[in-house]
């Protein structure tokens, strides 16, 4: 069983997309999405959850990763997988 992944995103966020990518080259299918540019409310949300204002934020389970600049570093030291395996 892997982590449940959630991300706040837009429909024209170029990092959302690499994001994406980047997990479903770790084998990830089903990533929650929340579409901040439909639902207003949800912006304000993640702005309280997160103390950012930028998408992607990506929640990998109940850990708040970041954004696709955190994700994709986190890959590089190799945290990644197990964080996605939990």
């Amino acid at each position: 069983m892997s982590a449940t992944i959630t991300m706040y995103c837009t429909g024209v966020c170029p990092y959302c997309t690499m994001a994406e990518r980047l997990l479903a080259s770790k084998g990830v299918t089903q990533i929650e999405k929340i579409r901040v540019d439909l639902e207003p409310q949800q912006r304000e949300l993640m702005m309280q959850k997160t103390g950012r204002r930028t998408v992607p934020q990506i929640y990998i389970g109940d850990t708040h990763v970041g954004g696709f600049d955190d994700l994709s570093a986190l890959d590089r030291a190799g945290k990644l997988d197990p964080l996605l395996q939990a």
